[in-house]
């Protein structure tokens, strides 16, 4: 799952290419809606979500919906989509590049639920074994037709797949909540900047 290198444009379309999409699984723990069971997470799961309000109005919404076409939410200079010409829809594969402690990584998760409506646009995804994790992650930006606040949530249940994930697990947790942070922070910059 590691690797010294970075990965090439040719081995990261290579490795897209090779995941077949029929073996695409329905959601088990997470929906754009939200959680779907109530029932206690396999063992060493464990769930994080945040959430942060990104601006006011239709103008802010449609700035955020435009972002996440852009998968700005992961354009954070460690990490980022490897291949961002994939659209958001139901059996697509996202490949997402990260670098940490001088190690690359080259993750596929496919996407198993949307939500293209008036006042939500987001999506879940599913790792794949092609992944240092194990689990499902919600990205979801909604307007309150009640204040027309926008807000940004990003939820995620997963455990270490990748051996060195899982001996390095307080490192991972806390590449997690960096992710987070900096998505967060980043979606603020996408709307301000498509603001100004």
């Amino acid at each position: 799952m590691f690797s010294f290198y970075r990965p090439t444009d040719v081995a990261i379309s290579k490795k897209v290419g090779a995941f077949d999409p029929a073996s695409r699984s329905e959601p088990q723990y997470l929906s754009v809606h939200g959680r779907i069971a109530t029932r206690p997470l396999p063992l060493f799961f464990v769930r994080d979500a945040t959430e942060s309000c990104l601006g006011l109005g239709d103008a802010a919404f449609a700035a955020a919906t435009s972002a996440f076409r852009q998968w700005a939410m992961f354009d954070l200079g460690w990490i980022r989509v490897a291949n961002p010409s994939a659209v958001i829809a139901l059996s697509q594969i996202v490949a997402v590049e990260a670098q940490s402690l001088g190690l690359w990584s080259l993750n596929l998760s496919t996407i198993v639920d949307t939500i293209d409506a008036s006042n939500q646009f987001g999506f879940v995804y599913a790792t794949t074994p092609d992944h240092v994790e194990e689990g499902e992650e919600r990205f979801l930006v909604e307007i309150s037709p009640d204040t027309g606040q926008v807000t940004y949530k990003l939820e995620a249940v997963s455990r270490p797949r990748d051996v060195m994930a899982r001996l390095g697990l307080p490192i991972t947790r806390a590449f997690q909540r960096k992710f987070a942070i900096d998505s967060h922070k980043r979606m603020h910059q996408a709307i301000h900047r498509q603001a100004g």
